[in-house]
């Protein structure tokens, strides 16, 4: 899942500043600073940790090796980022460092965190749900599994996803042995997608028989470039892999229609709507467990409850039957069904878990019952060996395994809900697509309908008015105005003509349009934004170390809490300290200090801490998302809260990017026309912003000014535009100055004061007051010179956004100091800067200067966020703490960005650091509502308030609380998606009549 992402074409010119000094390749000034060739970076795949002390375990055998200079282990991604000097220590040293401290390490010499990177041709990346994972505990036991199968590089597993990625060789192992190792564990898997693009998962309608299933088979073997497949009959499931040299996924879905005369109908299975069924089937397993714990329990409550009161029942309930009463019977089939069948799941995570080192949730749950369950099988033994018959807890069992149940039903609905944006933005993409079939000559000859799934690139494609694109692409027919907001945010509907750019999942309006597909399937912008999503939803806070920490030592602290409790009461008893009407009926001091101790093992909870973090993660980057705000991971979100100083590019950020001649001054003897047109030829060869804008004026002059025009008519002008520029010769640009070349045997420069002084030509005090009057009224003045004279300048003005100033001013009344930092002049760049409210200006800043420029902010330790669009602010954003790459900027500035404002609009850096600091007041009111729970609550349980106030939990109200308490801190999460933009009318304490 690469969490790249292109939003538009990179109109490339556009990106740099218009000033003088930005004409400077990227390659020839990129500052590596922080790269240093006896330093190297890898991460180190770790199997084994459990909790965070496992974690800094490793973090610390690794800083104790000479020549490691960082070291940062992360536990849910089960790996670790180092940072070694090459000359001091090898890879091979790193690894023995971690194993000798009782992990198993891998070297990793590609980043998986970010999502799938490319791997090697004899292997692919394939993605699994797994099912059954409680802990990080299960997370290890799965990875560990998976990487000692042969044939299997690499496999991650996200806990939060429920998601594991392997990378693996398919012609070793395949997809199927995966699923059955997994499954062979005690997990349950079902293979989602991979990355190899000649596989199709395919749904088949139309095989009612064994018959039809095999007619099938032979069709698909007799279909040449088919590998090999397989079909699932209780699933109506057919998994193809074919030769892409041959086939493509359309031909495969045709060639079956076709050969069976309709009979099989096909439709490719989304993967997400797998995954979407997988968490229902999820659900629906929790619900079923649930529902069958209560029905076995309800009649233990009436035989302890209502029965007593119901002589006849009662007395059948008395009956001796051998050597226990029917009674006893009946409690103990029920609770042994519910104890060891509906339980079993809590048995089998608690197992996995101890076998790695680790205790979670599920050791607690089986200790707590168990304890009670062993001790009523057991006193019902003694009472038939002895006669002395004690009070058995059967009830307590049941109950705490029903109410753990309902928690966790209640836990999964309620963990889906944070990831409805994936699903919202998956439900974009139209199902269907109209497609239109052409003959060898072009001609349009037929229209069918298609999944979308099959789209081809180059395909032409009808959409319809008020339906959805279902492909990212170029309109070439047709003119309508298509919704965009569901993607960008941007809620005005953007006009759509020939030759424009449209991306799937957006509305058509009005018209019909025809598009030529140009990305589909991952490739789509709607796609890489979901994987986007998905990377930053499976990432980790730094906060979360916290959390970790906490859960590593959670566990045994209460096992510890509740044997101490256990030997407190239970001694207090012997010795007479409380009176023995506190006891139960037939009770005696061991039972008594036996239920508090099981209250303090089941009530404690290390899910609400664990769940605290990225559960509000999720919600807030799906939040974001929607407000057309991309996150990249839990450690940007966290970081933006804390900005400090907010850094702004200024050419296609503060302004509009989009150069314009305002103003052409003519200084020696020469025609207006005549200078425009000479000034044009020099820069017809240009490829700078100015040199095209420069170019659109003189075009613009020359064609409404009919006395430049020798026949005097606009139709006769149309036909001598191609040729109204001279030729030029020994044409070349200098980087960062201007341009010069040979026009009719004279020397043409055009360019900055740099330039001309430079090239020996005096510029006079009329000339350079013209100049200084421009710049200060921000635009930029163009210099001209023919044969060593000066004669003109072009003032060129970048307009700001409308809503530069207002987000300024926001910012300042959040608290954040704005800077801007640019390439152009002094003059121009405190002209803008004045008019936007900038106090902090950095003007004729190279490129890899602007990153020079956020480092001397970070020197105090000051977060510093970094707003850009072109290549030339990657740096910059790369050196940030936060870097915020505009939407529709180059593709490589929002790579290295930690967020992409997908609107284009300055508004959306507020959003951004807003969103965050929402996000971290939630998260910090997650971890007081699980901190306080688990404070208030293990005394309680423990009995603390029972000698004075006679309040005790029985086990099965513990039960009740802990499986409430995780409900409530996603619950809590949950509520942030009520979270709505801040108005920048409240920011601004502006009143609106």
């Amino acid at each position: 899942m690469a969490p790249s992402i292109q939003l538009t074409s990179a109109g490339a010119a556009e990106d740099s500043d218009s000033g003088d000094l930005e004409d400077v390749r990227l390659l020839d000034s990129y500052d590596k600073h922080d790269v240093h060739d006896e330093t190297r970076r890898i991460q180190v795949r770790i199997s084994g940790m459990t909790c965070a002390a496992c974690s800094n375990s490793v973090e610390a055998a690794l800083k104790s090796v000479d020549g490691v200079i960082e070291a940062s282990v992360a536990l849910l991604q089960n790996k670790a980022d180092v940072v070694f000097n090459r000359n001091l220590v090898k890879e091979e040293d790193i690894k023995n460092a971690i194993e000798d401290a009782g992990f198993e390490a891998e070297i990793l010499h590609e980043p998986v965190s970010t999502g799938t990177k490319p791997v090697g041709v004899s292997t692919v990346v394939g993605q699994f749900t797994i099912g059954g994972m409680t802990c990080a505990a299960c997370v290890n036991s799965v990875e560990g599994i998976l990487k000692n199968i042969t044939g299997v590089k690499k496999a991650v597993v996200a806990l939060a996803t429920s998601l594991g990625e392997v990378e693996f060789d398919p012609n070793v192992i395949s997809k199927e042995d995966i699923v059955c190792a997994i499954e062979d564990a005690g997990f349950e898997a079902t293979f989602v997608q991979s990355t190899g693009q000649d596989e199709i998962v395919l749904g088949v309608v139309g095989v009612c028989s064994l018959v039809d299933a095999r007619v099938l088979e032979s069709m698909l073997s007799a279909m040449k470039g088919v590998r090999q497949f397989r079909f699932d009959p209780l699933l109506s499931e057919l998994n193809v892999v074919f030769d892409p040299q041959v086939l493509n996924s359309r031909s495969v879905v045709d060639g079956i229609r076709v050969i069976s005369n309709g009979k099989f109908k096909l439709h490719v299975r989304s993967p997400y709507a797998r995954m979407a069924s997988k968490d229902v089937s999820e659900s629906s397993t929790m619900f079923r467990l649930f529902i069958s714990s209560l029905l076995l329990s309800i009649p233990l409550f009436f035989m302890g409850v209502i029965c007593p009161h119901i002589p006849f029942i009662y007395s059948l309930l008395l009956w001796r039957c051998g050597p226990f009463l029917m009674d006893d019977w009946l409690k103990w089939a029920l609770v042994s069904v519910i104890q060891f069948v509906i339980g079993k799941r809590f048995y089998i995570a608690a197992i996995r878990a101890l076998r790695n080192g680790s205790t979670n949730m599920d050791v607690l749950v089986a200790l707590g019952t168990t304890a009670s369950y062993v001790y009523s099988v057991c006193a019902l033994l003694y009472g038939a060996l002895t006669g002395f018959w004690s009070t058995t807890y059967f009830e307590t069992s049941a109950m705490l395994i029903t109410f753990v149940l309902l928690g966790k039903y209640l836990e999964c609905l309620a963990k889906g809900k944070t990831s409805d944006a994936i699903k919202k933005l998956v439900e974009l993409t139209p199902p269907t697509a109209l497609l239109v079939v052409k003959d060898k000559d072009g001609r349009s000859i037929e229209e069918r309908e298609i999944d979308s799934l099959l789209i081809q690139p180059s395909d032409t494609l009808k959409v319809l008015p008020g339906t959805k694109i279902p492909a990212d692409g170029i309109v070439t027919w047709g003119s309508s105005y298509v919704n965009e907001s569901m993607v960008t945010g941007e809620s005005l509907p953007v006009l759509k003509e020939i030759n424009a750019s449209v991306i799937g999942g957006t509305i058509n309006f009005h018209g019909v349009l025809h598009i030529h597909a140009t990305k589909v399937g991952s490739d789509t912008v709607l796609s890489q934004i979901i994987n986007l999503v998905e990377t930053a939803q499976m990432s980790k806070a730094p906060i979360q170390k916290f959390a970790d920490y906490v859960a590593s030592i959670f566990v045994p602290t209460i096992v510890a809490l509740s044997i101490l409790t256990l030997l407190c009461w239970y001694t207090a008893g012997a010795l007479g300290a409380y009176p023995d009407e506190w006891l139960p009926e037939n009770g005696n001091h061991f039972v008594f200090a036996l239920m508090f101790s099981i209250s303090v093992v089941v009530i404690a909870c290390p899910c609400a801490l664990g769940l605290a973090t990225p559960t509000a993660v999720m919600v807030a980057t799906g939040v974001g998302a929607n407000n057309g705000v991309l996150i990249k991971g839990g450690d940007s979100l966290e970081r933006a809260q804390m900005v400090k100083y907010v850094i702004f590019d200024k050419t296609g950020t503060l302004t509009q990017g989009k150069a314009n001649v305002s103003v052409a001054k003519v200084f020696a003897g020469m025609d207006r026309g005549e200078f425009l047109k000479l000034v044009a030829s020099a820069e017809a060869s240009s490829e700078h912003p100015l040199a095209k804008a420069i170019l659109q004026y003189a075009r613009h002059f020359h064609f409404f000014d009919e006395s430049s025009l020798t026949n005097g008519s606009q139709n006769d002008a149309n036909e001598l535009k191609p040729g109204w520029l001279y030729d030029a010769s020994d044409f070349s640009a200098i980087p960062g100055k201007g341009v010069q070349c040979i026009i009719d045997g004279q020397r043409v420069l055009v360019g900055n004061r740099k330039l001309l002084v430079e090239s020996g030509i005096n510029i006079s005090t009329e000339v350079e007051s013209f100049v200084v009057e421009l710049e200060e009224s921000a635009k930029t003045g163009i210099l001209v010179a023919c044969d060593g004279i000066l004669i003109g300048v072009l003032g060129v003005a970048d307009s700001l956004k409308r809503e530069a100033s207002v987000v300024i001013e926001g910012l300042k009344k959040m608290g954040i100091t704005p800077v801007m930092v640019t390439g152009d002049n002094w003059r121009t760049a405190r002209a803008v800067a004045k008019e936007v409210g900038i106090q902090d200006v950095r003007a004729e800043v190279m490129p890899a200067g602007k990153a020079d420029v956020v480092r001397s902010f970070q020197k105090d330790g000051s977060i510093v966020a970094m707003v850009g669009d072109g290549i030339n602010d990657s740096p910059a954003l790369a050196a940030a703490d936060v870097g915020m790459a505009i939407g529709a900027g180059t593709d490589i500035a929002i790579e290295a960005a930690n967020y992409v404002l997908m609107r284009d609009n300055l508004e959306d850096v507020i959003t951004a650091i807003d969103l965050s600091k929402k996000t971290f007041s939630r998260i910090r009111l997650n971890y007081v509502f699980a901190m306080a729970y688990n404070i208030i609550a293990v005394p309680v349980a423990a009995g603390v308030l029972f000698p004075s106030l006679g309040i005790k939990l029985p086990p099965w109200v513990a039960g009740a609380c802990m499986a409430l308490s995780s409900v409530s801190v996603v619950c809590s999460s949950l509520l942030l998606r009520r979270y709505r933009k801040p108005r920048l009318t409240t920011i601004l304490e502006i009143v609106v009549n």
